[in-house]
This record gives structure tokens, sequence and C-alpha cells, in this order.
């Protein structure tokens, strides 16, 4: 552990897990953002579930945002869909690169870092100026996402092409060629693959493929 005046930065999720646990059993209000279900997952389970459930009241608002990726995958999808069951949880969709971070109260907030040997590092904020940055980042990012029912309508119909159109520019096949295997026009198909890219959060249709890799959409 490295400890400075502002941060703290844990070694894994074990250490995190000692650190934060019963916050989620105290906060009244714990805001999350995330480029996928898997950021925050940690390997006592039970142990965080058991918080959450005590922290179930009414007045607990808990408000999450994530990227796109989470409504093209089924698994994550689904598991999107148990964390507003079963937590309540107000959930939104941004385009926008996040900060990947948990907010509790405004007064701490946690920031995750790298992978290395296996093992996420994680930025533990509580100095007050630099946990309020932190959430003026957090709102700026809420305000301009959009509901998840209403992104998820927008992006039916890419969820259900998208493991063709994915095929097709993994085997480099022209753009010509491959929206008549669609059948749809050259500027509808590229109209798509601009879409599924923006959903995919990639800047190119190399970025594409590798994002659609990791989510297992190919």
């Amino acid at each position: 552990m490295q400890t400075g005046e502002a941060v703290t930065v844990v070694q894994g999720e074990d250490e995190l897990l000692a650190r934060t646990a019963h916050l989620f059993a105290q906060a009244d209000e714990i805001s999350c953002a995330a480029n996928d279900l898997g950021t925050w997952v940690v390997t006592h389970q039970p142990e965080v579930a058991d918080a959450a459930a005590r922290s179930r009241r009414d007045d607990v608002r808990l408000r999450k945002v994530f990227r796109p990726g989470v409504l093209l995958d089924p698994v994550a999808a689904r598991g999107l869909a148990r964390a507003r069951e079963e937590h309540g949880a107000h959930v939104r969709i941004t385009t926008e690169e996040v900060n990947e971070t948990i907010l509790f109260d405004r007064r701490l907030a946690v920031l995750a870092g790298d992978v290395r040997a296996g093992r996420r590092s994680y930025g533990v904020v509580t100095q007050p100026e630099a946990v309020e940055g932190v959430a003026s980042l957090f709102e700026a990012v809420w305000r301009s996402a959009v509901d998840v029912d209403v992104f998820d309508a927008r992006i039916a119909e890419i969820r259900a092409i998208a493991p063709q159109v994915l095929d097709l520019l993994g085997q480099g096949i022209k753009d010509e060629t491959a929206a008549r295997a669609m059948g749809m026009g050259v500027r509808t198909y590229r109209r798509r693959v601009a879409e599924l890219m923006d959903a995919l959060g990639a800047g190119s249709r190399f970025q594409a493929g590798v994002r659609a890799r990791e989510l297992g959409l190919v």
C-alpha cells in the first residue's frame, strides 16, 4: 500500500474490499462509473452482496453509468438488469470515455487503476477537494448520459446485426460486398458500422474488432 496526501493506492481487490466494504452498508448515496460490469467485481462477492443488502433503504440513492458495450453483450445486459432489479439502481449509458469511479456520499472516491500481474490497483481518495473534483466529473457524465431503457431501444437493431457486421469486418470484406451480403445499401451499411463503433466506444474498425473480442461478441 502506498499513501499520499490525497490518495491511498491499494493493490488488488482484497485490500480494496478491506477498506471499503463497510461503506456499501453506511453510505446514503453511491455513484459508479465503469466501462463494463467487470471493473468492480471483487473476489469476496458474498461479502459485498451482504453489505449491499444491509444498505437497501428507501433513502439510498444508487446511480451507475456504463459504456454501451454492456447492452451489446447478452451476459452483461442480464447482469445489468439484475443490478437494477435487486438494488434499485438508476442506470444511464454514455458513449464518452469514463473515469472508472465509485463515489460514497461525495466524501470518498475510489478510482480504478491499471491491471498488473493479474491485479488491479485502486486509488482511494479522501481529501475533500480531490473528492469534489472527481464528483464534478461524474456529475458532468451523468447529465450527458442517456437513460438505459432509452439507449437500449436506440441500439436494438444494432445489437441484432452486430455479430454479422463484426464477422464481415473481421474478414476485411469491402463495404460494397458486405452491404450486399446484408441486403442493404452501402450508405446504410456504413452508417450501421459507425453506430456499432459508437456503441463499442471504438475509434476505428480495428478497435471495434478488439473491443468486440474483449466482450466475447466474436
